[in-house]
């Protein structure tokens, strides 16, 4: 027997009946692009235009249209590459650990959190292939049998831990999200009055039938799913921080990076799908679907995983302080009052003060600060990568070696353009997919139609009691 709490507000406002949700979700399929949503297209396509360009140059002329020179070898490209699957973590996280932990509010945002990740993941992806020079050449980073002599890959290497762990992430996170979207696909082929669309769809839903032995797959490949994600949210972020804390440069040698970047991971995805679903909820006219609980449950793991991240940043200096050696001490130093202390001060300002706004009821609640915050969150979690990467490579062991980085145009115009390939992307799914989950949505209608009744029972029983004692008193 399921005890409801008669407190909670229930997850699906507006008396929706299951009628409802299937016109609610379906309309933004079935009719035609609105303006509002071909004007955020016209405008993603033009980042994904600057995208292209920019790769054309990279591609062209070579790495020496980016700004890396000697000392600073990794910079704006790395920074990317961290800050893009750090935003991918989001959407496993709500998917897999929030279903293995039975947690109702995940329903009407996973849908578009996983496709967030699988988005971001291809963004992220891009980096490390272009930052080859010789993307042609990719397949090499595999250990393939080849006829090339003594070539084969280091087993070492972190570079080469990434390429397993963020293959798998990506092809997990794939198949749980089209695995999510059968049922909902079936719904579509059944609605579909165009031959093309009925077509498509029944291609896309694979046969569902939606009997209960299909029912019963579902669910168990769901469970499944959610079991070999789980590991993936907590590895991925953790090898991804390998790459720099197997290294012996100060600022990047310690242990506490795993769990600092899986925290910071969490923060920024959460950010991202705060950002993203504050937007689609007013688009798509969504809002009985993605209600402010929604809303107040992803800002609270915000606080926590931006407290988390603030004391990251307090014991990196204790421990720099704390170990004496001055290689290290320097390193911090110079991060905070270095020629970077702009981008220091931005990381700290965005993500451990700004967050401690959402300790408040009344700004946990508002989408107008929510949606602000999550945007500050996102540009400090960029800054943070950056201060990371750049501020411990630019001052080295020898001061005659010292460098600045600046970035070139074709280095902002690749990161802009994947800022616009990820939005273009993301709006097609929004017009072609079912974004929020029905059957997962119509799984917790009747709790929430539960919660509503019990509600208002113990409401007229408690005000009946007050009447009751009133009388008695008079």
């Amino acid at each position: 027997m399921q005890h409801v709490s008669p407190i909670r507000e229930p997850l699906v406002t507006g008396g929706k009946t299951y009628h409802d949700i299937t016109e609610d979700v379906c309309r933004q399929v079935e009719a035609k692009p609105n303006a509002r949503w071909a004007a955020a297209l016209a405008v993603a396509l033009v980042g994904l235009a600057i995208f292209i360009y920019s790769v054309y140059r990279t591609l062209w002329y070579g790495i020496g249209e980016w700004g890396l020179n000697k000392t600073v070898g990794w910079a704006w490209d790395i920074t990317n590459f961290v800050w893009w699957v750090g935003i991918g973590h989001a959407g496993t996280l709500i998917s897999a650990i929030l279903l293995l932990f039975r947690q109702k509010w995940r329903t009407s945002i996973n849908r578009a959190a996983e496709a967030m990740t699988i988005f971001a993941v291809i963004c992220a992806a891009m980096f490390p292939v272009l930052h080859m020079g010789r993307p042609w050449l990719a397949y090499w980073v595999l250990p393939l049998p080849n006829t090339f002599g003594s070539l084969w890959v280091n087993f070492n290497s972190p570079l080469l831990w990434d390429v397993f762990a963020i293959s798998t992430y990506f092809s997990v996170s794939l198949v749980f999200w089209y695995i999510g979207l059968i049922p909902d696909f079936a719904t579509i082929r059944d609605r579909a009055t165009g031959p093309i669309a009925r077509r498509a769809y029944a291609v896309l839903s694979m046969g569902w039938t939606g009997s209960a032995k299909a029912w019963s797959r579902y669910e168990t490949v769901s469970l499944i799913l959610a079991g070999l994600a789980t590991p993936l949210v907590l590895s991925v972020h953790t090898i991804v921080s390998m790459d720099f804390a197997t290294s012996v440069i100060p600022g990047w040698h310690t242990t506490i990076f795993p769990p600092y970047f899986v925290a910071g991971a969490i923060f920024s995805g959460f950010a991202m799908v705060l950002t993203l679903m504050i937007i689609t909820r007013k688009v798509f006219f969504l809002e009985d679907y993605i209600t402010l609980e929604h809303v107040e449950s992803m800002n609270k793991v915000i606080i926590l995983t931006g407290s988390i991240v603030g004391i990251a940043y307090t014991t990196e200096f204790f421990i720099a302080w704390y170990s004496g050696v001055e290689y290290e001490q320097y390193a911090f130093i110079n991060r905070a009052f270095g020629p970077y202390w702009w981008a220091y001060w931005s990381m700290m300002t965005c993500n451990v003060i700004t967050p401690q706004l959402f300790w408040f009821r009344k700004i946990r609640r508002s989408l107008t600060a929510t949606f602000i915050i999550s945007i500050f969150v996102n540009i400090g979690m960029w800054f943070e990568r950056f201060v990371i990467i750049v501020t411990s490579l630019h001052r080295d062991f020898l001061p005659s070696s010292w460098a600045m980085f600046s970035p070139t145009i074709i280095d902002i115009g690749v990161y802009v353009g994947t800022i616009g390939l990820f939005f273009t992307l993301f709006l097609l799914f929004c017009k072609f997919f079912p974004v929020v989950n029905m059957a997962e949505v119509k799984a917790i209608l009747k709790s929430s139609s539960e919660v509503k009744h019990h509600h208002n029972a113990t409401m007229h029983s408690t005000d009946k009691g007050l009447n009751t004692n009133r009388h008695h008193n008079e």
